[in-house]
């Protein structure tokens, strides 16, 4: 696993996968409970990934989305990225006892340690209500650098309604930073975002912009793909 990360860059401040560093060794529980196996298998399933291509899943936190996509595309070239070396850790065991090679950076979604055209398809779960508006569009802007031409985005957060509700349910024991990022995932705001970020959408087969998956647990996560403008 790769953790060069400069001091002032390792010391940003950043919100780990449940909200609060304690709960991290309960990530992969939740990630049972609430029904996230569905989320990324339709996000693979979108990505219609080819053989041998090249994939970085921005905010990995364990690796489950990276381990799925091995395990159904055995030659594809995995990269994981998150700020959490904790969370990098579980990824990397994780990873070792499912047989799969992954490349594991410690690094931040607002500058990617990758150069130019290095992935063919860039997976973001469940990460970008941790990051602000200013963060969220340097993200963005980091995929596209980073993206080949034909490349891919598949992104899934929460969607929450009008009324800024996480389609009915409480979220509870969510920190008030993260709460007030949630605002900016109303309806379709995170593929309009995503839109005006440079990306062309696809329509999904609701023929919506926006997929939508609700789990067991906690709500519905909306899906985007999109790819970059003026691509086929």
């Amino acid at each position: 696993m790769t953790q060069k990360l400069s001091q002032s860059r390792s010391e940003r401040d950043y919100i780990p996968g449940l909200g609060r560093h304690f709960l991290t060794p309960l990530y992969d529980v939740a990630h049972g409970v609430f029904g996230l196996h569905s989320v990324h298998s339709e996000m693979i399933e979108q990505a219609e990934l080819r053989d041998g291509q090249r994939v970085l899943d921005v905010g990995c936190g364990t690796g489950n989305l990276l381990r799925a996509t091995g395990r159904r595309h055995p030659s594809a070239d995995l990269v994981g990225l998150d700020p959490d070396p904790k969370a990098l850790t579980r990824a990397e065991r994780k990873a070792r006892r499912a047989g799969l090679t992954v490349r594991l950076d410690r690094g931040f979604a607002q500058e990617l340690p990758y150069g130019d055209d290095s992935f063919d398809r860039v997976f973001s779960s469940l990460m970008l209500h941790h990051l602000d508006s200013t963060s969220k569009d340097a993200l963005l802007a980091e995929v596209r650098r980073v993206l080949r031409p034909d490349g891919r985005l598949v992104l899934a957060d929460a969607v929450l309604d009008e009324q800024g509700h996480h389609h009915g349910h409480r979220q509870v024991g969510m920190r008030n930073r993260m709460r007030e990022q949630l605002r900016d995932n109303v309806g379709d705001a995170v593929a309009q975002r995503i839109a005006g970020a440079g990306f062309t959408v696809e329509p999904t087969r609701t023929v919506e912009p926006t997929r939508t998956v609700t789990l067991r647990v906690g709500g519905a996560i909306g899906i985007v793909s999109a790819r970059l403008d003026g691509n086929p």
